[in-house]
């Protein structure tokens, strides 16, 4: 899989899952992921990414019930598309998001922390050894899935003193196959100025956005990043939502907005 080709990547977030407030229950989950997964699709998405958004508060690792539902729902939505698929376990489970994606063909994975030391806003730090995570995928034999790394991501605080640009560079030097750069909240777009200076900085290695696009500026979002995942701005908009996450879990995608979206991209890259 050619990362630089994963243009706009939809996400799904799933709703509560087992042992979580408001869970709906699997029927109505798999259900609602089909269609999210379906609606995506008719609006030419180019990838699609599953996260357990609505696991509140987000653990660092995902319990045992969680990890089992995630691969049940992965394996039900890889049946029904040819898309490249990813995924995110929240806060920071590479284990389990590798091994989900290498039992059930996915083609990538999100890990938020790959070389930054960081705080949650949940109040627990979070660093990891990247040797280990690369050591993990070879011995899954899923080298053939891409890692996508966050760099000082979202929905943190940064306790390393590096430049987002440092960052970056050792991210590239550990073996990330393509970095996500976010903005500091969910819905904010990246700081362009560090975006053009990440560019600048690792030259045509692979660069996603991870938050904040919408109709306004994905133009000028991918004349510096290859890709952009979008979820937020996606969706209905008819639910209320809350200081973490925009919109409610009970939003569904809304194909007119992932239309416009595509039609920009397709019209902005035909120019």
């Amino acid at each position: 899989m050619n990362i630089k080709s994963l243009k706009i990547i939809g996400m799904i977030h799933l709703p509560p899952l087992v042992g979580f407030e408001w869970y709906p229950w699997l029927e109505a989950i798999v259900e609602k992921a089909i269609f999210d997964l379906k609606i995506l699709e008719e609006g030419w998405i180019h990838a699609v990414i599953i996260e357990n958004n609505y696991d509140i508060p987000h653990t660092k690792y995902l319990d045992t019930e969680i990890i089992v539902q995630m691969t049940y729902l992965c394996n039900i939505l890889r049946q029904k598309t040819s898309l490249p698929l990813g995924i995110c376990c929240l806060w920071n489970d590479w284990k389990s998001a590798l091994s989900i994606a290498k039992t059930v063909w996915m083609q990538f994975v999100r890990i938020p922390v790959f070389v930054d030391h960081i705080e949650t806003h949940y109040g627990y730090e979070i660093s990891e050894n990247p040797e280990t995570i690369l050591a993990y995928r070879k011995k899954l034999w899923a080298e053939d899935i891409k890692i996508l790394t966050d760099i000082q991501v979202k929905h943190s605080t940064i306790l390393n003193s590096d430049t987002i640009e440092s960052s970056s560079i050792k991210a590239i030097q550990q073996g990330s196959d393509g970095l996500i750069i976010t903005g500091k909240w969910t819905g904010d777009m990246p700081n362009l100025e560090e975006l053009e200076r990440v560019r600048k900085k690792v030259g045509d290695f692979p660069i996603i956005t991870g938050s904040g696009t919408t109709d306004k500026n994905i133009t000028q979002i991918l004349s510096i990043a290859d890709g952009t995942i979008v979820g937020t701005f996606l969706k209905t908009n008819t639910k209320e939502g809350h200081t973490i996450n925009l919109r409610s879990f009970e939003e569904n995608i809304d194909i007119e907005k992932v239309r416009l979206l595509t039609s920009l991209f397709v019209s902005w890259n035909q120019e």
